[in-house]
């Protein structure tokens, strides 16, 4: 019964990731993605409103008196786990050779890394991938849709949405029975997330004027790139990027795409 529960949920926001390729292209990101604009600014509000006064107060307390090795060690934890989906997704979009290379990093971290606390398989050569079920969407030729800012969660579009509530079916730690270790284990690695991503915030205060616009572009940008694995098709109206050359600048640009992930 529950896999059938599952294969419903993902025909249904299958079905709707469809819908939305009549919304829009998948052109680079324009103020065409963004139809709902006074909402998303709002949520957007809304969101940064939270995570300054909860979610990042939290995340540098954490962050502060968690020994750096537990840190790592539950962050390596979350990934492996997440190493489920990557494969999945691997499969669903026909990646075979990935889909083996990631099986093998999930069995040996797993196995060798006890339970994924240690990344034994990144030192044997067999790097993390991020796949999801909205890059799957993607390289079926469904587009974007409308970009979205959900609560709590941040920037998606109606694509996104659907591959993350299809991912949510198959995630383990949404499997797990007892109700308060599950949103137990749903908080730590919010706060785990966050704390490693404590330095991306700069990046929105420094990079722009206004920060909605340039996480809104930055993200369409992202996803675009994950979903065409770094080879998007060129939009002719879109401008080259000058090289960055500064260190700092360059650190900044890993937060973000940490941040984007």
């Amino acid at each position: 019964m529950l896999i059938i529960k599952k294969l419903k949920s993902l025909f249904l926001v299958t079905s709707i990731a469809l819908a939305a390729a009549s919304c829009a292209s998948v052109n680079g990101p324009s103020p065409d993605h963004d139809p709902f604009e006074s909402y998303n600014r709002a949520m957007f509000q809304f969101n940064d409103a939270v995570d300054r006064n909860v979610l990042k107060p939290v995340a540098a307390a954490y962050k502060d008196y968690v020994p750096s090795p537990v840190r790592s060690g539950i962050s390596n934890f979350f990934s492996n786990l997440g190493d489920i989906l990557v494969v999945l997704n691997d499969l669903l979009q026909g990646k075979f050779a990935q889909a083996r290379d990631d099986s093998l990093r999930f069995f040996v971290n797993t196995v060798f890394g006890v339970f994924g606390i240690f990344d034994v398989a990144t030192h044997m050569e067999l790097p993390k991938h991020h796949e999801d079920f909205g890059q799957t969407l993607g390289t079926w030729g469904i587009s974007d849709g409308p970009y979205l800012v959900l609560p709590f969660l941040g920037p998606s579009s109606l694509r996104d949405t659907a591959g993350l509530l299809v991912d949510a079916q198959v995630d383990p730690i949404y499997d797990i029975s007892d109700t308060e270790a599950r949103y137990a284990t749903i908080g730590l690695k919010a706060v785990d997330t966050r704390a490693d991503l404590l330095g991306a915030s700069k990046v929105l205060d420094q990079a722009a004027f206004d920060r909605y616009a340039f996480l809104r572009d930055a993200y369409l940008q992202r996803r675009k790139h994950l979903v065409y694995d770094g080879n998007p098709p060129q939009d002719e109206n879109s401008k080259p990027v000058a090289p960055t050359n500064s260190e700092e600048d360059q650190l900044l640009e890993d937060d973000l795409e940490k941040a984007l992930q």
